[in-house]
């Protein structure tokens, strides 16, 4: 029988195939999108994965002994590599990363990920489709013709990163096998994250 983590990712694949064809990630696969709009994502992009370290530290500090070095590499994966690349993109396409302001999808999708983070499994439910969403992108898009988007690309299809998704939907599973969250729960906070996660390309 498939896990809690697999039929969720299984019920997502449509919402990432929609990804996959909204405009902006199509430009990106084709190497033509407009650099003033990957500048725009970037910058929220950028935005969104402050809160997201902070959505990492908040499960963190309620975290079951056996998940806690999980969470913590999985908030320094994002500070160090994730924003380490956002930063070396924001360079080259001269985005102003520190005069920044969330846009009103960026603002939603952080507001509810901070939100559900107040509760260990449901917060865990909510931060898989951007995990496990991104990843699956990554393997799906051709390499850019575009060296700058192809970069960005291949963070995102590096088995590293699959390694961290996967074990995000392993947490899942394992705090819903302690009863730490029921499936109607779960399957909530994934789509609606998974909502946030499609309107997020419709950069401001």
């Amino acid at each position: 029988m498939a896990s809690l983590a697999q039929r969720l990712t299984e019920r997502g694949l449509p919402s990432v195939r929609a990804q996959l064809a909204h405009p902006t990630v199509a430009g990106i696969a084709r190497g033509d999108l407009d650099p003033a709009v990957f500048r725009s994502w970037l910058e929220q992009d950028y935005l969104f994965l402050l809160d997201y370290v902070r959505v990492f530290a908040r499960l963190a500090g309620q975290a079951p002994d056996g998940h806690l070095g999980d969470l913590v590499d999985l908030a320094h994966s994002t500070w160090h590599d994730e924003l380490t690349l956002h930063r070396s993109l924001a360079a080259e396409f001269d985005a102003d990363l520190f005069g920044a302001v969330k846009g009103p999808a960026t603002s939603a999708y952080t507001e509810f990920l901070l939100a559900a983070a107040n509760d260990y499994g449901r917060g865990l439910a909510a931060l898989l489709p951007c995990m496990w969403g991104y990843s699956t992108l990554g393997g799906m898009l051709p390499p850019p013709p575009e060296p700058r988007y192809a970069r960005w690309v291949a963070t995102y299809a590096d088995p590293g990163f699959a390694a961290l998704a996967a074990r995000c939907g392993q947490l899942l599973d394992e705090a819903y096998a302690e009863d730490l969250v029921d499936e109607p729960t779960a399957t909530a906070a994934f789509d609606a994250a998974l909502a946030h996660e499609l309107a997020f390309w419709d950069v401001p």
